[in-house]
């Protein structure tokens, strides 16, 4: 028999799919799950014992946010709508943005066609330095470091030591999908042209580099030494810091 904190490892993994929709590739009876505690016992780790099922949704569930395995790739939904056509069936329309490159793809799908969802780990972690070409970051949490290469991190111009970014990983085997920045950041311009006194206007720009290296547009009246807010998802001058 299993030990209470084995029983009780299994419990957390099946016991959140009973209570929703989504679909389980095996039976969902306590005794099924007891079933399966003989493989359980042959796996060295847990973590490796949930790879082994595949969670399923169906279309009509996704929501933003969630995440789909699709042809080997991993997406995560980013806009959806329940389609009427005139005559015929009602089909879900999906944008999804691809967890590695970004690209943003289109899909359809019927009423009740099943799709893989993938569960995943959002935690806070704080960039503490750069080694070669990875950045080493550590969990709030536990403490533990881990690298993140540089196209894993979203915003990774404007990152600087100390800040705290979301790493987002796959739940099933702890790899890391991405790290993204707070959307506006705090930095200070290292170089730019004087500006001009008095001068108040924002539509006109001119270049700036920040503490982190990254050149930005921003106004005129941006000097070098002062602190300004930075959008980190497009590198758009928001404000000064006072």
């Amino acid at each position: 028999m299993p030990s209470p904190f084995e029983l009780l490892k299994l419990l957390e993994l099946f016991l959140p799919k009973i209570c929703t929709s989504a679909n389980f590739v095996v039976p969902l009876h306590p005794i099924s799950i007891l079933a399966h505690y003989a493989t359980f016992r042959t796996l060295k780790t847990f973590k490796t014992f949930k790879t082994l099922y595949t969670i399923m949704i169906n279309s009509q569930d996704v929501k933003n946010g969630v995440c789909i395995r699709m042809d080997g790739r991993l997406y995560f939904v980013i806009d959806f709508l329940h389609v009427k056509p005139g005559k015929g069936n009602t089909i879900m329309r999906v944008k999804f943005k691809d967890v590695v490159d970004g690209r943003v793809l289109e899909r359809r799908f019927n009423i009740g066609e099943k799709l893989e969802d993938v569960r995943v780990d959002r935690r806070p972690y704080q960039y503490l330095y750069k080694e070669g070409e990875d950045y080493i970051f550590m969990n709030q949490e536990t403490f533990e470091q881990v690298p993140i290469t540089h196209d894993l991190i979203t915003g990774v111009d404007f990152l600087k030591e100390g800040f705290v970014c979301e790493v987002v990983s796959d739940a099933s085997t702890d790899t890391i999908l991405f790290a993204e920045l707070p959307t506006k950041v705090e930095l200070v311009i290292t170089y730019t042209e004087p500006g001009l006194k008095g001068d108040t206007a924002t539509n006109t720009l001119k270049p700036a580099t920040l503490e982190t290296g990254a050149e930005i547009r921003v106004p005129l009246f941006c000097n070098e030494g002062e602190t300004i807010r930075v959008d980190t998802r497009d590198g758009s001058y928001c404000e000064r810091v006072r």
